[in-house]
């Protein structure tokens, strides 16, 4: 390693823990409906939404009506997007001529786009129209975000709630978080990536002689915008087929920085949103440490994975798959913030990561998405683990478990393990069906342990709404598409409607005022014992999975064997 990226490092971390409080206090004011700099214009626009869809924003919603909100919402997404890709072919603003997308793709890319995975098993310049890009996959990207917010505020609603039922309005949150945080980040975002390059318009593709003599056409499209909140909202994805390695998304080094810190920029914010909404804003640093911790950790593991000498390679450092005009670092930095955060952009091909490295990258999303994790959802996944940890501490102690001044009980625990288990079970449960049916061994392009990895990578980036591809493996068939599209809905809304379910049953419990026998969940000590919980769990989980793929091929590559 070099300076340079020691310095790119250092700058990256240091400006996101610098911005967590800035951005942070901003949302915490917009959530509970405080004046902001931007109430003056957006306040008027919100008011004027609700009149015109009929909300009342005063009214406030139980768990189960805010989850059917939800529900109802993203089913009508789903079924928008799902027959926007049948038709493209007859509606307008499909300069390159894409075919009508069949319906097994279709499933799985309006499932992908719904539920903030953004997985994608096609090529986006030569698949979807401009059109579909615009008011299909553009607007999921922003309302799929939203929700994932949403849920977050709900949960939060809950745990601090003073005996009622109450969680707020569904649509009230949804709308604050897109106008007042979304789109102005994003417009932010997307102006700064237009000035660095980034394609931005609705030309037809351009014919362009290659340097062997042959024609090359080259797409074009509106890319910078779907960029821009495809990073901010960890949706991820790519307006083209080579993601974020491609010149026309990711044209210089700044542009590169920009689009990695925005991965992690809401996710971090939110923490000490949520700090401040508890009224403790030290809740809210003790679980941002956690986060960090476990991302610098991996990050560590990750860059000496990639700088060790490789023995199957003669003993130099692999470059292939990386993104060789901004360097190593830059690949494994975007990888594990990538993995960290639901976000599945790359710039880089995770299956030229290292063993030890594609190990790292797929613990990260197997542990739940919780190491900072999507927007919203990355917090509440953690709040699930935090709910667990002071109940182990409970047990530890001989006391009744208590987080925030109320009680943990069995009706919490055992939501906060279905939320656990279900997308563990799809991930692990789908990879096996994929190594023993023919339809998912021929998707592999690889044998051994390697071509094991691309099919769990594959359904753990599914189920856990990540969306990155390890890459290599044919996941545009009727088998994966429809799998994985299932998974991907385990994932999301098998992880929402336990926590609705737990915010609802923690809104109607009393406040206990704090005694001597109280468990601190704010201190080092806490931390500490958070992070093993995510370790373990994940380590019990998914060790022998992980054996089978990378860390059987780790040790056979120090071997010299390759796969």
């Amino acid at each position: 390693m070099t300076g340079y990226d020691i310095l790119q490092i250092a700058l990256y971390l240091g400006l996101l823990i610098i911005c967590t409080p800035l951005l942070g206090g901003y949302m915490a004011r917009v959530f509970r409906g405080e004046r902001t700099p931007l109430s003056f214009v957006l306040r008027p626009v919100e008011n004027g939404l609700y009149r015109l869809l009929g909300v009342d924003s005063k009214a406030e919603q139980n768990w189960r009506d805010y989850a059917l909100a939800l529900l109802l919402f993203s089913l009508a997404g789903f079924g928008f997007l799902f027959l926007l890709q049948l038709v493209q072919g007859s509606l307008p603003f499909n300069l390159a001529g894409a075919a009508n997308v069949e319906p097994f793709l279709a499933f799985n890319t309006a499932t992908s786009f719904v539920t903030n995975t953004n997985w994608q098993a096609y090529a986006g310049e030569t698949t979807l129209s401009i059109l579909t890009q615009m008011i299909g996959l553009t607007v999921q990207n922003f309302v799929s975000a939203a929700t994932g917010i949403a849920v977050l505020l709900a949960l939060t609603r809950g745990l601090i709630g003073r005996s009622g039922k109450a969680l707020g309005n569904f649509w009230v949150d949804l709308t604050r978080a897109t106008l007042y945080v979304l789109l102005p980040l994003s417009l932010i975002l997307a102006i700064l990536l237009i000035g660095q390059g980034v394609v931005q318009n609705f030309s037809a593709p351009v014919t362009g002689a290659a340097l062997s003599g042959e024609t090359q056409i080259i797409p074009q499209g509106a890319a910078a915008s779907q960029i821009a909140i495809k990073q901010l909202g960890t949706n991820g994805g790519g307006y083209f087929n080579a993601n974020s390695a491609h010149p026309y998304e990711n044209p210089t080094p700044f542009s590169g920085f920009l689009q990695m810190f925005s991965i992690l920029l809401i996710p971090a914010a939110l923490t000490y949103t949520y700090g401040s909404m508890v009224g403790s804003k030290s809740q809210g640093w003790a679980i941002f440490a956690a986060m960090f911790i476990l991302f610098a950790a991996g990050l560590v593991l990750m860059l000496a994975a990639e700088y060790a000498p490789n023995p199957a390679g003669g003993g130099i450092l692999s470059l292939e798959g990386k993104e060789v005009r901004f360097g190593m670092t830059n690949s494994v930095l975007w990888g594990a913030a990538t993995t960290a955060a639901s976000n599945g952009s790359v710039n880089a091909m995770h299956s030229s990561f290292s063993p030890a490295a594609g190990a790292v990258a797929m613990l990260n999303m197997m542990l739940g998405e919780v190491i900072f994790g999507g927007v919203g959802a990355g917090l509440y996944g953690m709040l699930i683990f935090v709910i667990l940890t002071v109940f182990i501490a409970g047990l530890m102690v001989g006391r009744s478990p208590e987080y925030l001044g109320k009680k943990i009980e069995s009706g919490e625990i055992t939501m906060a393990i279905l939320a656990i288990l279900l997308p563990s079970a799809a991930i692990l449960l789908f990879t096996a069906l994929g190594v023993i049916a023919e339809a998912g061994l021929r998707g592999r392009a690889s044998a051994g342990p390697h071509g094991f990895s691309e099919i769990l990578y594959a359904f753990t980036s599914g189920a856990a709404n990540n969306g990155s591809a390890f890459a290599g493996l044919n996941a545009n068939t009727p088998f994966y598409n429809l799998l994985i599209g299932i998974a991907m809905w385990v994932g999301r809304f098998g992880v929402i409607l336990p926590v609705l379910a737990i915010a609802g049953s923690m809104a109607g419990k009393r406040v206990a005022p704090a005694s001597a026998g109280t468990f601190p969940t704010d201190s080092p000590l806490f931390i500490l014992l958070l992070i093993a919980v995510i370790l373990i769990v994940g380590a019990l989980t998914f060790f022998p999975a992980l054996s089978l793929g990378p860390i059987v091929e780790h040790l056979l590559a120090l071997s010299g064997r390759t796969f």
